[in-house]
This record gives structure tokens, sequence and C-alpha cells, in this order.
């Protein structure tokens, strides 16, 4: 929608009043969630106008059963390891949710990160130059009672998600760098773990994950002249 007044921005209070240079009288990037009413439930906003969640991106926050696609499934010890993202492409600047989820057998859990003297489980992601990371988000433990010790710990159990929000570099070098075709972005990473049973913990675990995303340029045609920000 062409707004070059910035009239429809400012009534939904959306400016950006701090933008400058090319961005200036443009909104802050982000989502409204409204329920069937029109009340507004949820909103999904960056400081920076080079930086976005897209639509997948947040139905994944949302819902996560529904707005992952599956990258791959692995059986390991103890557990079943499901890798999903919530894009397979991005622009410079976007931002992906990237989702590894545990499926426990009955009676074996896994210590929830914070948990002393005990080893939790653990998504690792490798650093690069080309993305940002996100600080890992668990969801929240169950509390366990070991009656041999009398000590109450902090686990997961059943089936859950670890989530990871990548930020892809925004950067002009890297952006100048794509090219017409874009590149093909591996992340890689590790979840470590030590599953115990009502009897048994077991030796600790490290497996390797990957996953794959394909960053494309930025569209850098500017629009009619009579459509543009003023």
């Amino acid at each position: 929608m062409a707004d070059p007044d910035s009239q429809t921005i400012r009534a939904y209070h959306v400016f950006n009043a701090e933008a400058a240079g090319q961005f200036k009288g443009m909104a802050r990037p982000g989502f409204f969630v409204l329920d069937t009413r029109g009340i507004i439930r949820e909103k999904f906003f960056e400081a920076k106008y080079r930086e976005r969640l897209s639509g997948n991106n947040v139905i994944a926050k949302l819902f996560p059963e529904l707005g992952a696609e599956v990258a791959s499934t692995t059986e390991a010890p103890h557990l079943r390891l499901t890798l999903e993202q919530s894009d397979r492409t991005a622009f410079p600047g976007g931002l992906v949710t990237l989702t590894a989820e545990v499926q426990l057998p009955p009676d074996v859990h896994v210590y929830a990160p914070g948990t002393l003297d005990y080893k939790p489980i653990k998504l690792t992601i490798d650093p690069a130059p080309e993305t940002e990371l996100r600080p890992a988000i668990y969801p929240p433990a169950k509390t366990l009672y070991l009656p041999a010790i009398k000590e109450r710990v902090p686990v997961f159990a059943g089936t859950f998600r670890i989530r990871q929000d990548v930020k892809v570099s925004s950067a002009a070098d890297f952006s100048n760098a794509l090219g017409t075709e874009g590149k093909s972005l591996p992340i890689t990473g590790k979840i470590e773990y030590q599953a115990c049973d009502s009897k048994i913990c077991f030796l600790p675990e490290s497996l390797p994950v990957q996953w794959h995303l394909q960053v494309l340029p930025l569209d850098r045609q500017r629009a009619p002249e009579d459509i543009r920000h003023k």
C-alpha cells in the first residue's frame, strides 16, 4: 500500500520518528495479531527497519506446531529429535526461528537449564559472521522429586520444544555479495543432554544439528516517483 505522506502509518501509531535518510517517514516493522472481535491480542515489533519477522515466524511463535517446516528427524539415544524452521528463505535483516523438538519415551526425563549438580539439556548454535543469535528459549520446566536423595529438580519430559531466533546479517558487504541468486547458508550446532529414568542416569550425549537457509538478495527496485515517500 502506497503511503507517501505517512498518513496511514501515523494513524496506526507505528510511525518511526527516529528513522532518517532513506528510511525517514517509514513505519516500525511489525505485526498486530487480532482476535475475531478485532481486539489486539499480540504484537511483534522490531526497533530497526532492517530487522523484521516474517509471517511464518509470527505463526511459529503463536502456534509452534503449525508455523514450522520440518528440516530433519533423528532417532538418538533415549529420544527422537525433530529439527524445524519457520522459513526456508530469508532476506538480509530477517529473523528466522529454529526449533528443536524433543520427544522422550515414557518414564524418561532430561534436566532443565539452571539445574545444579546435573547435566542439563542445552542447544548451542555455532556463531557465524552471517548471523546474529538471540538467546535460546526453553519451555517451562516440571519439578521432579527424587526420593532416594530427597531432592526436587527441574526437568523436561514427554515432548517439548527449544526455540532459537536467528537474525540474518544486514551488513552492506554481506547483502552486496549475495548476487542475483542469493546464498545457501548452513546453520550448525549441537544439543547436549543426559537422559535419566526412575532408576538410572545414562551417559551424556551430544548430537550435531543443522538447518539450511536460503538467503535471497534485497529487492532494490525503486517505487514509481508518484508513490515514493515525500
